[in-house]
């Protein structure tokens, strides 16, 4: 071999010794990094690969239950069909929609506002969070979205909680409503947290599972109802779908919220509202010896469910336009004159105040002379010489003239004070007022002028600037029927406590027995204003109670010369008086009271009385000794559901 050939093998042996060695160094690296990637940091990249797939999203709780005194559900939970965006996974929203809306029904008002909600959530950096396309999905619809829900990504279809209020409008002006939170309810739900707590809140909120309470106890109970929200580990797609979920960690898991329970029985509700018969008024009854409220009718009133997910403008305007007033609390913020329902306070304001025995009569020609005026009596011949008894039993109001002149308005707003008027309530409620008690120093403060004692002989008969609620007069006739006990009016059975005060101002048994008789006698004696209404057809237990008429309208003095006061179908019906009843059963062992008024109904004996007397009845048949479920805690030591306290 020549020389020349010797020395290119050398070359070559050296350069492939040189490519085998580096080679051999590449795949010592290549085998040492898949060594370290495979077993020294197989875990970090677990956590990273799981990371990619598996997402933590927000588990908001599910909202406690209000239940009636025995367990029956009044607001709850019920599943509905619903369809989500998740802003940041569509490449292109309004295509996105444009394909939803072959689907399912998507008007392009409603369009327009999901487009807005998308760019809102992008601008505050919560494009993660789902956006609301369409809920309560029938059957088809949902199927539909199902099976073409993987074709957009960012689109999900599943059941979702919702709330649900199952007896309708009979419970609305109790329990209020929820909906979605606005930005004020997001800035009054979350003051006073700290920034992280802040932002876990703010985002629970966004959630479209999540609702807040309006109205009601809804509102009053947030707090208790609410819950604490939790996390929960999705496995998704490449396309950000929820493909399943893994294990979850206890630890993150969401915390439902409390249950609530009322004092009020669903069945009386239901009695009390269908005996109405679609007339306008309010009525509440309760317990003498507890305070506890177990029926609080306003009629009309609106369907809660209208509200949960979102009312239209043109909706909420018809309820709001209503002349009839739908969304008015009248049982507990509506405030009328008693009328005549107001007697048996002034009664006891004289008699404590010693200006007049009950034997003391006085004489009613049908008008009372005054300084230069001229008051009536609702009896245009008068009712001849009247004793306390029958100044209550037959509603004179020329005698309660005379005793109010001689009592005089400090003293008969400070027993009415102890009465519970002038008092606003909670109960756990929204929207309750305290109505009026007038005295010489609010006249001064407010309009600027001096009492004169005119106005004290119209407030001897419950008008003038008097305003009441149909709450404080049923709180007035359970502290009559009860003798004058201490009382705290109560419809949370069990949940927050609400803070409310005891009435407990001195009353006089002896003083409370005579209103009592005049009581009966208006239900049970010859010459009663109501004395149709005293027989419950129950065989044996009677009511006592009280007539009144509140004035909507002046009557004229030509009505007065001419003897007929127009009313019925001779004036509009906006015009008509209202109806009032208050009373109490059985006479003789005093078990509720009850508080009537019907709008525009004029006679008090003739429609207030006859719904009275019915709410009435049906308490006393329905009254089987059941102990309300919340009072089963105290009476086991276990929680309502029976589990351990």
């Amino acid at each position: 071999m020549s020389r020349k050939h010797k020395n290119a093998d050398d070359v070559f042996d050296r350069r492939l010794f040189i490519a085998a060695g580096v080679g051999g160094v590449v795949w010592a690296g290549l085998v040492a990094r898949l060594f370290q990637l495979q077993y020294l940091e197989r875990e970090r990249y677990q956590r990273l690969a799981a990371a990619n797939h598996i997402k933590l999203v927000m588990a908001p709780p599910e909202r406690g239950q209000i239940l009636d005194r025995f367990g029956r559900p009044l607001a709850s939970q019920r599943q509905a069909g619903r369809v989500t965006v998740i802003p940041e996974q569509l490449s292109d929203p309004v295509a996105t929609l444009a394909q939803i809306s072959r689907l399912i029904e998507l008007p392009d008002a409603r369009a327009q506002r999901i487009l807005d909600d998308i760019r809102n959530a992008r601008r505050r950096n919560a494009a993660f969070l789902p956006v609301i396309v369409a809920q309560e999905l029938t059957y088809e619809d949902f199927s539909r979205m199902q099976v073409h829900a993987a074709e957009m990504p960012g689109v999900d279809v599943q059941m979702a909680s919702t709330r649900s209020y199952p007896r309708g409008r009979d419970f609305a002006h109790v329990l209020g409503y929820v909906a979605r939170a606005s930005a004020e309810d997001l800035e009054r739900l979350t003051e006073g947290l700290g920034p992280e707590d802040r932002r876990t809140y703010q985002e629970m909120f966004r959630h479209p599972d999540m609702r807040t309470g309006r109205q009601g106890m809804e509102r009053f109970a947030e707090d208790w109802l609410r819950g604490r929200p939790g996390r929960r580990r999705v496995v998704a797609n490449a396309h950000g779908r929820p493909l399943w979920e893994p294990e979850q960690d206890p630890r993150q898991a969401a915390v439902p919220g409390k249950d609530l329970y009322v004092t009020i029985d669903a069945e009386l509700q239901r009695i009390a509202i269908e005996r109405f018969e679609g007339e306008s008024g309010a009525a509440v009854l309760m317990e003498v010896a507890t305070g506890d409220i177990l029926a609080m009718v306003s009629t009309p009133a609106f369907d809660p469910n209208s509200f949960v997910n979102g009312i239209s403008g043109a909706d909420y305007a018809l309820l709001r336009d209503d002349p009839r007033a739908p969304l008015y609390p009248r049982a507990h913020g509506g405030v009328y004159p008693p009328g005549s329902t107001f007697k048996m306070v002034v009664a006891t304001a004289a008699l404590e105040a010693g200006v007049v025995k009950p034997s003391d009569r006085v004489r009613c020609p049908g008008h009372y002379r005054f300084g230069n005026r001229t008051w009536h009596c609702w009896k245009r011949g008068g009712h001849g010489s009247m004793d306390m008894h029958e100044g209550i039993k037959q509603s004179c109001d020329v005698y309660f003239y005379e005793i109010a002149r001689r009592t005089g308005v400090r003293k008969i707003a400070e027993v009415s004070h102890r009465f519970g008027f002038g008092e606003a309530f909670v109960l756990g409620m929204t929207g309750g007022r305290a109505g009026l008690v007038p005295d010489p120093d609010w006249k001064q403060r407010v309009r600027g002028e001096p009492w004169f004692e005119g106005e004290t002989l119209n407030f001897g008969i419950g008008q003038g600037q008097l305003g009441t609620t149909p709450l404080q007069l049923a709180l007035m006739t359970a502290r009559i029927a009860s003798g004058g006990a201490a009382l705290r009016p109560r419809m949370i059975g069990l949940g927050p406590e609400t803070n409310d005060a005891t009435l407990d101002g001195p009353l006089d048994a002896a003083i409370m027995e005579i209103q009592k008789r005049g009581m009966y006698g208006v239900t049970s004696e010859g010459g009663g204003t109501a004395v149709r209404s005293g027989d419950l057809g129950l065989g044996g237990p009677r009511m006592a109670g009280k007539t009144g008429t509140a004035q909507v309208r002046r009557i004229t003095a030509a009505e007065r010369a001419a003897g007929r006061v127009r009313g019925g179908d001779d004036i509009a019906r906006e015009l008509r008086d209202h109806a009032l009843f208050v009373g109490y059963a059985p006479h003789n062992d005093p078990k509720y009271a009850v508080s009537v008024i019907v709008e525009h109904g004029e006679g008090g004996s003739r429609t207030a009385a006859p719904v009275a007397r019915d709410i009435m009845a049906a308490a006393l048949r329905l009254d089987s000794g059941r102990t309300p479920k919340y009072q089963q805690q105290a009476a086991t030591g276990t929680s309502p559901d029976g589990d351990p306290a």
